[in-house]
């Protein structure tokens, strides 16, 4: 029997999972332990790449996505171990961090289960490490959002108990199914997870149930682990909304009277209406608040420019009607602030550059427009010239000020561009740049911090000062080699910087990406060269989709041309398809591999037929989504390079992979 069995149920996070059992190998260096990795019908390349990298690990490959609960199940049947932990595969553990829990619980033969600390990608404390039971009172307050407003207090907190220190031990009611440490005695005893749970609930269900079978539950801060997505949900969708609270319903149903959950049920459904109407929402506002704000300030401008020409202008005085304010200046700001829209201005992170492109742009198509209209309708060509000069100043004038309430910091970000701290030896810190660089990372300086004190040529200091670092070069992300820095003390300057507007990554050991998350609530993000797909890109997809359209309306002009060629009528079958966004012009061959690359729409055409060789399609479509550009001579020499390269079908698998 093994000391130690570790679970991880796997859906389509390779890149997570790989880090994750790095670490899973180096906290089980002085146990006896086995692993188990349970895929979910992945199509990410998981599995081979854990049959590679660690073949010591057991493997269940399940045809569909059974969820969470049956995918643990089934190695937990399998397994043959004095305890068993469930691990999620967005996780980080520390070196030590089994030892520790293995050593509290041979100490403690009452506790049946046990989490730890918790910390996100941004080294913030994770409430999830430590609840309370969602008894009818405790769901309740949590759904009228008195726990939120109210943490601190033992009435209205209970559910993430953050009125209990999160640096002591406590006896807590539920376990996070992130980290999830049994004693397979009490397995046992209480039963496996409830399958009836498909995801969410489960871990509530069986901390309960531990429980009731006189056994405790312990929150352990000795050790803290990194999960990078949290509860690994945006928690205002609405899917997470009706997930979570149905499987609320079905922990009421079954442990409380049907009384109680009849009531608790009609809670809940009230509790899944407002909250997804709030996500709801919540999206449309988002999307909508800052375009708003900029209509707002270019109206207030347009209309004291008009203002002042009416009253002070001594040499055009004119009167200007009202239809002029409610239909002419609207238009003029909706025609710029949709340019802004496709130049990407809008896109998230902020890019002067694209706001700039867009509003220019806008104001150039509104005042030549301006020259056709009828005389009639044609007031000011001044006024025109300064409110299109007005638009372009506007909304750069309103991003600086909401970045300077946010942030305190009068300079506008670079659009993405990093000021990065890599800590890291001196032959790590070489590769992880010439990663970063091919990886088309946008870095606008790098300060190498030395992982053992020591200041090496090159080096801007060591890792006891990396919060100097930070604030003297003006670091926003912070990236560490994991095989030069332990993983506890990562975490630990993690939490030491949690209160900068930093972002951290690791590099695993001898791997070829660079991951993180920013928050619990957003999907982790990767720098690698396997994924660097430009055809993933909002801005990249909104350009292909305007090509698509600009064809579609010159085969519209043509169609009477076309009609009489066999060819034309081919295209012309598929024009109303790409006209309503079922199908592009120009997708990925049909040959298979494709499922590893990102989803676009079906195309008419493939980049690889001018070849016509099947053998170099595989290799095509992979160029065609990591090398997309809006500049047609780019992709043709990219094209012409595979054509030398000779790939052939023998390592078609390893391209796509």
């Amino acid at each position: 029997m093994h000391q130690i069995s570790v679970i991880i149920v796997n859906y389509n996070v390779r890149y997570f999972l790989e880090q994750a059992l790095h670490s899973v190998m180096r906290a089980t260096r002085n146990l006896d332990a086995e692993v188990w990795v349970v895929d979910n019908n992945s199509v990410d390349g998981s599995m081979e790449m854990v049959k590679n990298l660690f073949p010591s690990v057991k493997c269940i490959e399940n045809k569909e996505n059974l969820g969470f609960s049956k995918a643990n199940n089934q190695a937990i049947r399998s397994s043959n171990s004095q305890y068993v932990l469930l691990l999620n595969p967005d996780t980080v553990l520390q070196d030590d961090t089994l030892e520790k829990c293995v050593a509290f619980m041979d100490k403690h033969p009452e506790a049946g289960g046990l989490g730890v600390r918790m910390i996100d990608g941004k080294g913030q404390f994770l409430p999830e490490s430590k609840r309370g039971l969602p008894s009818p009172t405790v769901a309740l307050y949590k759904m009228t959002g008195l726990s939120a407003v109210f943490p601190k207090s033992k009435t209205f907190g209970r559910y993430h108990l953050k009125y209990l220190d999160e640096n002591s031990i406590h006896k807590v009611d539920v376990l996070s199914g992130a980290f999830m440490l049994l004693r397979s005695h009490t397995l046992e005893k209480i039963g496996l997870l409830d399958e009836d749970f498909f995801m969410y609930g489960e871990d509530i269900d069986l901390s309960y149930r531990i429980t009731r079978a006189g056994y405790h539950n312990y929150y352990f801060p000795d050790t803290t682990i990194i999960h990078y997505k949290g509860e690994s949900t945006k928690k205002r969708s609405a899917n997470y909304v009706k997930v979570f609270y149905n499987a609320m319903v079905l922990f009421a149903r079954k442990h409380y009277s049907s009384n109680i959950a009849g009531r608790l049920n009609v809670f809940i459904q009230l509790a899944i209406y407002l909250r997804a109407s709030f996500a709801l929402a919540y999206r449309v506002f988002s999307a909508a608040i800052l375009p708003m704000l900029d209509f707002i300030l270019i109206y207030a401008g347009y209309f004291g420019i008009t203002r002042y020409w009416e009253d002070y202008n001594k040499y055009v005085k004119g009167f200007y009607p009202d239809t002029y304010f409610v239909l002419h200046i609207p238009v003029y700001i909706l025609l710029v602030l949709f340019c802004m829209y496709l130049s990407g201005g809008y896109d998230k992170p902020l890019s002067v550059r694209r706001i700039i492109r867009g509003a220019a742009v806008g104001a150039l198509i509104t005042f030549s427009a301006y020259a056709f209209l009828p005389k009639s309708l044609q007031f000011s060509r001044a006024i025109l010239l300064l409110g299109c000069a007005w638009s372009l100043a506007a909304p750069l004038l309103l991003r600086f000020l909401l970045h300077f309430i946010k942030t305190g910091k009068t300079q506008l970000s670079g659009g993405g561009t990093y000021r990065i701290a890599l800590v890291a030896g001196s032959s790590e810190s070489a590769r992880i740049e010439g990663l970063l660089s091919r990886s088309m990372v946008k870095m606008d300086a790098i300060a190498r911090v030395s992982p053992d004190g020591s200041r090496p040529e090159g080096f801007a200091g060591g890792l006891e000062q990396i919060s100097e670092v930070v604030d003297i070069f003006k670091v926003n992300l912070v990236i560490f080699s994991a095989a030069d820095v332990a993983s506890a003390d990562i975490m630990a300057v993690m939490s030491r910087l949690s209160g900068k507007n930093v972002h951290f990554k690791i590099v695993p050991e001898g791997s070829q990406f660079v991951i993180g998350s920013n928050s619990k609530d957003e999907r982790g993000e990767l720098f690698t060269l396997d994924l660097s797909f430009t055809i993933e890109n909002l801005e990249i997809r909104r350009k292909k989709r305007i090509f698509d359209l600009g064809v579609a309306f010159v085969l519209a002009l043509l169609s009477p041309l076309l009609a009489f060629s066999q060819g034309g009528r081919l295209l012309m079958k598929n024009w109303i398809k790409v006209v309503l966004g079922r199908e592009t012009w120009v997708s990925y061959g049909s040959r298979p591999n494709t499922e590893f690359l990102p989803k676009i729409k079906p195309g008419c055409l493939y980049p690889g037929m001018i070849y016509k060789n099947d053998e170099l399609e595989p290799a095509v479509n992979l160029a065609y989504a990591r090398d997309y550009h809006d500049h047609p001579a780019d992709k043709k020499s990219g094209l012409r390079q595979i054509k030398k390269s000779g790939i052939s079908r023998e390592n078609e698998t390893t391209i796509c992979n």
